[in-house]
């Protein structure tokens, strides 16, 4: 039996992101517009929620005219899916309003998706950059969601179907990279920054910074190292650029070897059948690497483009949704705050 084709056009707008795809059948992507706004918020060193949402307006419906327009046209497209949570309130508010009203216009079904979600299916696409047969991950999987808001560990047993297992205490991972980088003036955003200074140290220094172990737990701590490089650098009156890179390289050690231990510890122990990263640090070469070596599992983590904010992954798991009649109505709200597994 062939199965039905089934184009779902989502919309991105939870942080500074603007961003509309349309994907196929949950996996393929047929079109894929990003607007960012990076460059604006540099200048304040983090996202300014106000300047975000007010950008978001300028760029929305060219964003999602262009989606459309490559997808080939309105007839295409089987339904609407927009991320109302977690995020920046007003940003949420011009992806959700467009949409509900797209979705009325154009009489088509409605889908509220989760942002965190969403991140979780950027594993469910495919690589346009591969030709390689690509399967989907195995359940029941675990997933290791860190961003600038996030650090989770999710079970996730079938489609829908999620347990938390882990989060963090205070800052996520994403939030101390921004903050670490802002310390040793590296710029933002600071997960990049962090990187490229830390591949510019010597394999060799006295830099020892802590690890939040948290034992019996997979529970996740990263104020406490943040801390730690301040003190750092209120005890160094001439820092050059070898011990910035230094200290940028252990830091980055350091939370990597966190987050690898605790989830390679945490798949042993649920004795999951594959481990999927996501979110904006799933960029991070050393994380994946690290992962990849120390599982005996499969491991799978989104292509480089995927991990950021973008509305293909959500496009994906609306997909799933779609298939159990999982539709929103048109009182659908945003939940700034709105969490994926209890």
């Amino acid at each position: 039996m062939t199965t039905p084709t089934v184009n779902i056009l989502a919309l991105e707008t939870s942080c500074d992101e603007t961003s509309a795809a349309v994907v196929r059948n949950g996996r393929q992507v047929v079109s894929n517009v990003t607007s960012t706004q990076e460059a604006i918020h540099r200048r304040y060193g983090g996202i300014v929620p106000e300047v975000a949402s007010r950008e978001h307006l300028l760029t929305v419906v060219p964003v999602v005219e262009e989606a459309v327009e490559q997808a080939g046209g309105w007839e295409e497209i089987s339904a609407i899916a927009t991320v109302h949570g977690p995020g920046l309130a007003g940003s949420l508010l011009v992806g959700v309003n467009v949409c509900k009203a797209l979705a009325l216009a154009r009489d088509l079904p409605l889908i509220g998706i989760n942002h965190l979600e969403g991140h979780v299916y950027a594993n469910w696409v495919i690589d346009r950059s591969t030709s390689q047969d690509q399967p989907p991950p195995e359940f029941p999987l675990l997933a290791l969601i860190v961003s600038g808001g996030h650090s989770e560990l999710v079970l996730m047993r079938d489609h829908g179907n999620y347990e938390l297992v882990g989060q963090t205490r205070d800052d996520a991972a994403g939030e101390a990279f921004d903050k670490t980088a802002r310390l040793l003036g590296l710029g933002y955003p600071g997960g990049p920054a962090i990187q490229k200074a830390a591949e510019a140290a010597a394999e060799q220094n006295d830099i020892v910074l802590p690890r939040a172990w948290l034992p019996g737990s997979d529970d996740f701590s990263f104020s406490g190292l943040k801390t730690a490089v301040l003190r750092l650098m209120s005890g160094q009156s001439d820092a050059d650029a070898s011990w910035i890179a230094a200290v940028a390289a252990e830091f980055q050690r350091s939370v990597v070897d966190v987050l690898v231990t605790k989830t390679v510890q945490a798949a042993q122990r649920l004795r999951v059948r594959s481990v999927a990263l996501a979110g904006g640090v799933a960029a991070n070469r050393p994380l994946r690497e690290g992962l990849r070596e120390a599982l005996a599992i499969p491991f799978y983590c989104p292509p480089f483009w995927l991990c950021t904010d973008n509305a293909a992954m959500s496009a994906s798991a609306a997909y799933y949704h779609f298939l159990q009649r999982d539709f929103a109505s048109g009182d659908l709200d945003v939940q700034p705050g709105l969490r994926l597994a209890a």
